[in-house]
């Protein structure tokens, strides 16, 4: 119906504002890297500070992963250059299992609770309520991307052969160990193979989001501070488009506030917003229908 085509334009407009950090989370969670494989860092950051020893890359990945799991939240830093030169940053509260983030990028403030995306709205053009919420996958079909999280990055990383020790370095000023590696996809869909940290369910979505993001390589310097978190993530996710670029720092592992959603009251249904859009452009077509007879 044309005259509904226009008005969920309209709800599109009205909303799209405060949507937009939905719709750069959603296009951009894909997207991942920065300056892999260049160790820059040790020069930048000067030099070599580190730890006094470092483990085997394989165990130090798997010992940081098991700490940075309990941790569950840290904050974020997180920047990214896509192949077609359009950059992004965000940063706030990234969470894990199940997945979060209360980041603020370009100026707009998005929450993110598994599937279920919250943006602020104007309260007068919301019913009177300042969020809106937009669900991005269903309970039998959940949706499928790359985080940009801490847990995420590790548990690319989990068995990986090829991971080298670069040495100890500073970044940031914290003393750390660096590690560096290149990765296909193939080699990727067997992160986890042999440890199994990862539950099923897990494991397997990460190598779905790999695959939906059709990675040709990914490659990875790491950082790992001396308390065993990865402070510290620059990767190179090169696909059909070329390469992205992304420079991620975490901090306040296990002290960040934890990723709560609005309270319900306060939140309308994006869905639900266009049934009721739906259901005003019905009637007025009938009164329209009625009034030409």
């Amino acid at each position: 119906m044309g005259g509904s085509n226009t008005m969920n334009q309209a709800v599109w407009i009205r909303t799209g504002a405060a949507l937009a950090g939905a719709a750069l989370l959603v296009g951009g969670l894909t997207a991942c890297g920065a300056d892999g494989g260049t160790g820059k860092d040790k020069q930048a950051d000067g030099g070599h500070g580190g730890a006094d020893h470092a483990q085997k890359p394989t165990e130090a990945v798997k010992a940081s992963y098991k700490k940075t799991v309990a941790a569950k939240f840290a904050k974020a830093s997180v920047s990214t250059v896509e192949a077609d030169g359009a950059a992004r940053e965000e940063t706030g509260v990234k969470g894990w299992y199940p997945y979060s983030m209360d980041t603020t990028s370009a100026g707009k403030r998005s929450i993110m609770i598994g599937d279920t995306v919250y943006s602020p709205v104007e309260k007068d053009k919301n019913g009177g309520k300042p969020w809106m919420k937009l669900e991005l996958g269903t309970p039998d079909k959940p949706g499928v991307r790359l985080n940009d999280n801490p847990v995420e990055y590790l548990a690319m990383l989990l068995d990986q052969e090829n991971l080298k020790h670069v040495g100890a370095e500073q970044t940031d000023g914290a003393d750390a160990q660096h590690y560096q590696g290149t990765f296909t996809l193939d080699e990727l869909l067997q992160s986890d193979s042999k440890s199994r940290l990862l539950e099923d369910k897990q494991r397997q979505a990460l190598y779905d989001a790999l695959k939906k993001a059709k990675v040709k390589t990914y490659a990875f310097d790491l950082w790992i501070d001396k308390a065993g978190f990865p402070v510290r993530v620059d990767s190179v996710l090169t696909d059909e488009k070329g390469p992205a670029k992304t420079t991620a720092k975490f901090s306040d592992f296990g002290k960040a506030a934890p990723v709560e959603a609005p309270p319900a009251d306060q939140v309308s249904d994006f869905g639900d917003v266009q049934k009721e859009t739906d259901r005003k452009l019905k009637e007025a077509q009938a009164t329209l229908d009625g009034l030409g007879h």
